[in-house]
């Protein structure tokens, strides 16, 4: 009788280790980080950087930056957000409230547009964070254009230019 006894537990314990021992052994997915979205994040300090991607225009060498900055501090922070174009490094200094969420890009927000950049769709443009002491990341953004539904929308909106209309000219004064 003990030996039956003896023999379930053993069966048992083999039976539980074999269906349940993979996760001593193999990683979990679950415990690993990833972006669940086109754009990337990080965090500056107290400053996360989220779903961060660059959707082209018409226009070549521009891009709109879509971007949600959330500053988990107790103080409001400039973030310096920082790209190459054309004529050297461009900075761009972003205000971000305590405990608040600011967004950039998204229909009915402000737009961060990026202009002399070399950047195609399908590219990683790189993008500088930083404020304040804090160590600045760089960020490798990605590069979508409007082809995609979700963004077609989303570009940087054009430059204004100035257009000149003629003005009438007066009648000559009869005499």
């Amino acid at each position: 009788m003990k030996a039956r006894i003896a023999a379930s537990v053993v069966l048992a314990a083999a039976l539980m280790l074999g269906t349940a021992g993979c996760t001593f052994f193999a990683p979990q997915a679950t415990l690993k980080h990833y972006d669940p979205s086109d754009g990337v994040g990080t965090s500056v300090g107290d400053v996360d950087v989220r779903n961060a991607l660059l959707v082209t225009g018409d226009e070549d060498g521009e891009a709109s930056l879509l971007i949600n900055l959330v500053n988990t501090g107790d103080s409001g922070v400039s973030l310096l957000v920082q790209y190459q174009g054309e004529g050297g490094k461009v900075d761009t200094t972003v205000r971000v409230p305590a405990g608040d969420v600011v967004s950039f890009g998204a229909k009915h927000e402000q737009q961060l547009v990026f202009r002399g950049i070399d950047a195609k769709p399908g590219d990683l443009f790189p993008v500088w964070f930083q404020y304040g002491e804090k160590t600045g990341k760089q960020l490798l953004v990605p590069v979508l254009d409007r082809s995609l539904l979700e963004y077609s929308d989303l570009g940087p909106t054009p430059t204004p230019t100035a257009s000149l209309s003629p003005t009438p000219s007066a009648p000559p004064a009869s005499k």
